[in-house]
Order: structure tokens, then sequence, then C-alpha cells
């Protein structure tokens, strides 16, 4: 058997990724309106939209707070 050549992030590997993609290539419109849905309410985090031109102000802005965490 040949070695996977994927490189995955820190605890998947190929049987998870495998199983990840049958969960969802398996489930019913229903189930994945009702777990984005519940995604959705959950509201963790937010996009937003910011100018390009601002975009290195933001990233030293997100920077600083972070390290302040």
């Amino acid at each position: 058997m040949k070695k996977d050549p994927n490189r995955y992030p820190k605890g998947l590997n190929r049987a998870k990724v495998l199983d990840l993609i049958s969960h969802y290539e398996n489930q019913s419109d229903a189930e994945a309106i009702a777990e984005a849905e519940s995604a959705y309410r959950k509201r963790t985090s937010a996009l937003i939209e910011v100018p390009v031109k601002l975009l290195p102000q933001v990233r030293r802005l997100l920077a600083g707070v972070v390290k302040a965490n």
C-alpha cells in the first residue's frame, strides 16, 4: 500500500477525512439545512468587509488583541 501523500491538520488522518466526506455526501437536504441553521444561531464569529487598503491596519489591530489575550 502506498503512503498517503496528503498532509493533515493535527488530529486528522485519512480515515477521519473520509468519514467526514461520507457524512456530508450522505446528508439529506433537511439535515444540511438544520446543521447550517444551528451553526448560524450560535454566532461565535462574524464576517465583515474591509477595504483592501485598510487590511494592514486591521491585521495590526487584531494582532494586538491576540497578544493581549
